[in-house]
């Protein structure tokens, strides 16, 4: 990447926790010219590039959530497979992916939360063990071609 970050442009933020698509992010920003901030409660690998950020907060409940929906703006792309993040940050104007791909967008924000809220009331109940499937080859393509869209989409409006 290796040049410094334009403010006038749109920025990658990454609930980095537990992200399994760190080195896709960095490969589509580089190709996108957009800077990336990776936000996390516990160590991240350094990198000497100046378009990549690393901020580690308190390992506070939500630091690292509150941290990101406070920075998040209009047109900024937020990866996060947090819903209560997503919703927050859809709210902020921002585009928002999780990392198997799946976008979280105006039309849909209010059903993942409404199913999310299901789903540990399942798990409390003992009605559902609350396994997630593992990460698959095609949740990881899917993610590349859904941030490269959202990037696009990012930098598009940046520019309008």
């Amino acid at each position: 990447m290796s040049e410094i970050p334009d403010p006038a442009q749109p920025v990658i933020l990454v609930d980095a926790d537990a992200c399994p698509v760190k080195p896709e992010v960095l490969k589509v920003a580089e190709r996108h010219g957009l800077a990336v901030t990776f936000v996390a409660n516990s160590g991240l690998r350094p990198s000497r590039d100046p378009m990549v950020r690393n901020v580690i907060v308190s390992a506070g409940f939500d630091a690292a959530d509150n941290w990101i929906a406070e920075a998040a703006r209009q047109g900024d792309v937020v990866i996060t497979a947090d819903v209560p993040l997503a919703v927050r940050c859809v709210a902020a104007g921002a585009l928002v992916t999780g990392p198997t791909g799946r976008i979280f967008d105006e039309t849909n924000i209010g059903m993942a939360s409404a199913m999310r809220d299901l789903s540990a009331h399942l798990r409390e109940t003992g009605e559902s063990k609350g396994y997630n499937a593992a990460f698959s080859p095609r949740d990881r393509s899917k993610f590349l071609e859904v941030l490269d869209r959202l990037c696009r989409k990012a930098k598009s409006m940046a520019s309008a």
